[in-house]
């Protein structure tokens, strides 16, 4: 693997990485992009070999978005967010490689059955490989239908135990209108749960939203386009947007 670049000590033991289908190909494409599974992979594993524990959810909207197919009289509505969370896996077998390649080890999970290609989730089960060092990537959602990813990622990060939801996107945080439509929104550095609710700012969606509240599970939504920011995020950085009911930490916890 390269050498890693100089950051400061994490000031996480265990987070959790969400990565919308979006991540997985070039901007307004489909599809897979090497390089961009290649750039992630470089970022990531170098924040595993510092000793975080890692899980990574990941969507499949660039293969196929179950609530595109919404509304058509041949495929049902549930029939449509089964075939996007295989997508789900889709991307998480390229990631998978791609870490693997790197030399972190991995595991890929489904709420699926899919053996040939991936383990089922079972919580004891992939908590244990996060405490040997491995890279848990997971796929397929809750594994019900009509639940989004982003609600996934927040039910694991509490299932296991998570210190903050790091939702990676193209911007550098929230703002108060879609910055690349609106020259003057205003970015936020850090909100609470009841801004987010109060203003309507769509970070994910309100169920997910909801539910880290409900288990004050901070977000930190950021660019991860910008090679490094994984790392910087992870060492306490003031980049992206915090959401929470606390401080961003800014130094590793005892």
């Amino acid at each position: 693997m390269e050498s890693a670049p100089s950051y400061g000590p994490p000031v996480f033991r265990r987070i959790l990485l969400k990565l919308s289908g979006e991540s997985f190909c070039r901007p307004g494409e489909g599809g897979i992009s090497v390089d961009e599974v290649s750039r992630i992979a470089r970022q990531t594993a170098r924040v595993a070999t510092r000793g975080v524990e890692l899980a990574i959810v990941v969507g499949g909207g660039n293969i196929l978005r179950g609530a595109s197919l919404r509304g058509n009289d041949t495929i049902k509505e549930a029939t449509a967010h089964y075939m996007g969370m295989t997508a789900t896996v889709i991307n998480g077998l390229a990631l998978q490689d791609a870490l693997e390649g790197l030399g972190c080890e991995t595991r890929l999970m489904t709420t699926i059955k899919m053996d040939e290609v991936a383990e089922p989730f079972i919580r004891r089960r992939a908590l244990a490989h996060l405490a040997r060092g491995r890279v848990i990537i997971l796929a397929t959602g809750t594994g019900s239908p009509f639940v989004t990813t982003d609600t996934a990622a927040a039910l694991r990060g509490k299932e296991l135990g998570v210190e903050v939801l790091m939702k990676a996107t193209r911007v550098d945080g929230v703002y108060s209108a879609d910055p690349e439509k609106n020259p003057h929104a205003v970015k936020y550095d850090a909100l609470t749960f009841d801004q987010v609710f109060r203003d309507g700012l769509k970070i994910m969606d309100m169920t997910a939203i909801g539910m880290c509240l409900e288990n004050d599970l901070p977000i930190l939504v950021f660019n991860f386009k910008k090679e490094g920011n994984i790392e910087r995020v992870v060492s306490g950085e003031s980049i992206g947007t915090w959401i929470g009911k606390s401080a961003r930490p800014t130094s590793p916890r005892v």
